[in-house]
């Protein structure tokens, strides 16, 4: 069986391509990052450092690399037998005609075989998103054959994988935590479903989503825009901070609730988990700077995300929402010169004021109560 995976980056090499390459999969990685793409097709291996109770390094082998700007990437599109990503959901975009392309000359070559695509992003339903974008590129002819063979699968991931260690001076190196899951929609594929494992098959794969999403996501971008103010530099030092601890805490349990009421979720067993997510964002090994977890604020804050989607939650079912009205709060004090995002928050919100620019972002009601509470927090925290 062959892939091809978009992003070798520290995720892609990390987390989905180690896990392709373990189930015996010829992978081939894309990427735009010459210096990356050159190593992995010179050398056909590299080593991920796995952190937890033990730290151990594990060799990745059989694997190449092709520059995704490359025209003979449309004949890898042409060849394989999956295709998934994890470039970031601006990046789905940007390659959805490439894979156009690939699926139009798989066509024209007679190419009969399924191919499976799963987008691997921290986004709600991502893959469905991507498969919007190629549609877009695709004539109707080729629209009706590619609903029959081309399955188009959301999924949800979750790795802690932190940048490159201080002083680490190969390309290829890669640290991540020992937990991972990724779990996708069974009712999308196309043919038989790939034997990968790490790889869980559900069919509520919302329920996975949000969990992973009102839980891990939610709970580390407070943990970050929290530790910020507190002078911390990591994730690690902010939540080994008690103060800080108690609030992630509070905002998970919050954000729990809309889930447990939504999905039926064992209290017990989702009060378990929550306690899991606290212990790995304590993980010594992992150097997660909180600047790179609070980056991209304005997408955070959007409606589909992990402060504005627990918070909609708690309104649906009348639930309290005090700590996270403190995180969507603590967004707007998160400065960062080198984040375009964080800039214009900041710029709208010295021109138009926390109402109008929280309700702008989050599609909110300007006069909401919810956004005058928010306000409120806002000033509590300032």
């Amino acid at each position: 069986m062959k892939a091809l995976h978009f992003g070798a980056g520290n995720i892609g090499r990390g987390f989905i391509g180690k896990l392709l390459a373990d189930a015996g999969i010829s992978v081939t990685f894309a990427d735009v990052n010459e210096t990356v793409v050159n190593a992995l097709i010179e050398r056909n291996e590299y080593p991920v450092k796995v952190v937890g109770a033990n730290c151990v390094v594990e060799q990745v082998t059989k694997v190449t690399a092709i520059n995704s700007t490359s025209p003979e990437i449309v004949d890898v599109i042409a060849s394989v037998d999956l295709l998934t990503t994890a470039v970031g959901p601006t990046v789905l975009n940007i390659i959805s005609k490439t894979i156009a392309d690939g699926i139009e000359l798989r066509f024209a070559n007679g190419n009969q075989a399924p191919l499976n695509i799963i987008a691997c992003e921290n986004m709600v339903r991502g893959t469905s998103q991507l498969k919007e974008a190629v549609f877009a590129h695709l004539s109707e002819a080729t629209k009706q054959q590619a609903e029959q063979q081309i399955g188009f699968v959301d999924s949800a991931v979750d790795r802690i994988v932190p940048p490159a260690e201080a002083g680490e001076t190969d390309p290829l190196a890669v640290t991540v935590e020992t937990f991972s899951e990724w779990i996708v929609d069974q009712t999308q594929f196309k043919g038989d479903i790939p034997n990968i494992p790490g790889m869980e098959c559900t069919d509520n794969l919302m329920a996975f989503v949000e969990r992973k999403l009102f839980t891990l996501n939610t709970g580390h971008l407070i943990t970050a825009y929290l530790g910020v103010l507190a002078g911390h530099e990591t994730i690690k030092d902010s939540i080994e901070d008690q103060a800080i601890r108690d609030d992630v805490q509070a905002a998970m349990q919050e954000s729990g609730e809309v889930l447990i009421r939504r999905y039926g979720f064992d209290p017990e067993a989702h009060a378990a988990y929550i306690q899991k997510i606290l212990g790995r964002f304590a993980n010594p090994y992992l150097r997660d700077e909180v600047d790179r977890v609070g980056r991209q604020p304005i997408r955070k804050l959007s409606p589909q995300d992990r402060l504005i989607k627990p918070l909609n939650g708690t309104l649906e079912y009348g639930l309290p929402n005090q700590y996270l009205l403190k995180g969507i709060a603590a967004a707007f004090l998160y400065k960062n010169d080198d984040d375009p995002q964080a800039v214009e928050l900041q710029t709208m919100f010295t021109e138009k004021g926390f109402a109008e620019t929280l309700a702008h972002y989050s599609e909110l009601k300007v006069d909401a109560e919810v956004v005058k509470l928010a306000e409120q927090a806002y000033i509590a925290l300032k």
